[in-house]
């Protein structure tokens, strides 16, 4: 090759880095349909982030034809005939709730398939999501204090009765093996990643009926001793490099209270969490070396609000440490998402965030696949939409890689998730529900303040503007058909846009 043509080559490649247009998905195809993106040990696709020029906007489309973040730049200018189908307005000046992050959770699961895959596979998996450059800009990472039903067997720290003084306390082998390690390499690749913790349960010598699950709540001769077991967990997380931003309540303590779960399930009345808050894990807090973990109320579904929240926020000592409210997705079919607003303005200076969203049974390699996988992308990019246009601050997915099967799961409940492992191959699949939540988290930073825009039946819409004084528009069309829209800024300008058929759309401009 004479020099004058690796110049070529070279200035290519400069142009392409420049223009932000990098590793295209190379398409997992099932009857000529996209249903994922297949990334290995040596490639993976990504799209750069790069500031978009004074008088236009980028553009990234992913949809169900097959296009996964897919960048155009599309100019500030009148629009001219035919008239568009939709027109939306963005209006800076309103402003709202202030973003926290995205992110996803470190199961035993997780850990598991990690555990699988090639070092460089591994690591591919990892970056794909907390890269700030090449991945998803994950900046939440939820970490179970002991097992969840996404572990291969039950465990608690502390398994001998009546050790009040916790002495026998310690970390197991998935702590180790399955949790730490992962978190931490997330931590090196985004250092602004922040950690949330929640227990499934106290250990059974804690509870009314010292067992697992179904109805069963903490006895309150121990509720100190469960608060100190929270703290020792900060502890040895702290010593293992993860200090740990936020701890919730307690994992769904609906499912212990009405629902009979059989998971491992601890219950609270509302008057019983504010009190342990106000009285024992808030104190105990401030007391130890984790002064600046907050408490983060209720981490369960949102047809509970706001009323199961309102004895912590309303009790003197409990509202000092309750900070926020993290829910959860499931029930959402039972309770409009206006139940935000309501607590939202009953309660304005604690936000809400979400902190574990699924959906089961899992698709992959089952004949629906073809209809189901693009549709759960739409699900979730539908839910943040709403979720973020209601006050929430914050995106957590749960188990951030299963396998085929959607486990392992103790209790043989399987879910999907955004990626799928495949270690005979060493290889994973991105599925839309990836893309969809990249669609927000590689572009609203932490920071970011949700502003004004309007949106339609069919254009589903939320923005945001950074720090930086950059607006995101985050668009869904749900048509089946390409619809013509304006998307007209007061401050800037009008874009002209051509939104494909079932497709998710962010904008970014300064």
């Amino acid at each position: 090759m004479d020099v004058r043509c690796r110049w070529k080559i070279l200035l290519l490649l400069i142009f392409l880095w420049g223009e932000g247009i990098a590793n295209e998905c190379v398409p997992y195809r099932i009857d000529n349909e996209v249903v994922a993106c297949v990334c290995n040990a040596t490639y993976c696709d990504y799209t750069l982030a790069d500031i978009p020029k004074e008088d236009s906007s980028y553009w990234y489309v992913s949809n169900k034809q097959g296009q996964r973040m897919k960048k155009l730049e599309q100019k500030f200018g009148s629009c001219t005939s035919p008239p568009p189908d939709e027109t939306l307005t963005v209006d800076s000046t309103k402003k709202y709730q202030t973003i926290i992050g995205f992110g996803g959770a470190f199961t035993d699961s997780v850990g598991i398939h990690l555990g699988k895959l090639s070092p460089a596979t591994r690591d591919q998996l990892i970056r794909a999501y907390y890269d700030p450059k090449e991945g998803s800009r994950y900046t939440l990472g939820r970490i179970p204090i002991g097992a969840t039903d996404f572990s291969t067997r039950y465990y608690m720290y502390d398994d001998v009765a009546n050790d009040t003084s916790l002495k026998h306390f310690a970390l197991v082998k998935e702590d180790y093996e399955y949790k730490i390690p992962y978190a931490k390499k997330a931590l090196e690749l985004n250092t602004e990643t922040l950690f949330l913790s929640a227990a499934w349960s106290a250990p059974s010598w804690m509870k009314i009926k010292g067992d697992l699950n179904g109805l069963n709540f903490l006895k309150e001769e121990y509720y100190q001793t469960f608060a100190n077991y929270v703290v020792k967990f900060l502890d040895e997380y702290k010593r293992n490099g993860l200090d740990i931003w936020a701890i919730s309540t307690g994992n769904e303590p609906l499912s212990s209270l009405i629902l009979n779960f059989p998971n491992s399930t601890m219950a609270w009345t509302p008057q019983s969490m504010a009190d342990w808050v106000g009285n024992y894990l808030g104190p105990s807090l401030s007391s130890s070396s984790h002064k600046e973990t907050i408490v983060l109320a209720l981490d369960d579904s949102r047809p509970l609000l706001p009323w199961f929240v309102e004895p912590t926020f309303s009790s003197k000592n409990a509202t000092k440490y309750a900070t926020g409210i993290a829910v959860h997705w499931y029930l959402d079919f039972l309770a409009p998402a206006n139940l935000f607003d309501e607590t939202h303005d009953e309660f304005p200076n604690k936000f809400i965030i979400l902190s574990e969203s699924s959906i089961s049974p899992p698709v992959w390699d089952t004949p629906k696949i073809k209809t189901e996988s693009w549709q759960r992308g739409e699900k979730y990019i539908l839910s943040i939409i709403e979720y973020m246009n209601h006050w929430v601050t914050g995106w957590v997915d749960w188990n951030l890689v299963l396998d085929k099967t959607g486990g392992p799961n103790w209790l043989g409940i399987s879910v999907d998730a955004a990626i799928i492992a495949n270690p005979e191959k060493d290889e994973f699949y991105k599925q839309p529900i990836y893309y969809a939540i990249q669609h927000f988290s590689k572009f609203v930073v932490r920071d970011s303040v949700r502003i004004s825009v309007t949106d339609t039946d069919t254009i589903k819409s939320t923005a945001f503007q950074t720090p930086s004084g950059e607006v995101v528009v985050v668009l869904y069309n749900r048509g089946t058909t390409t619809k013509r829209i304006v998307l007209n800024d007061l401050q800037k300008g009008e874009l002209c846009l051509e939104l494909s058929p079932l497709s998710m759309n962010t904008l970014r401009y300064i």
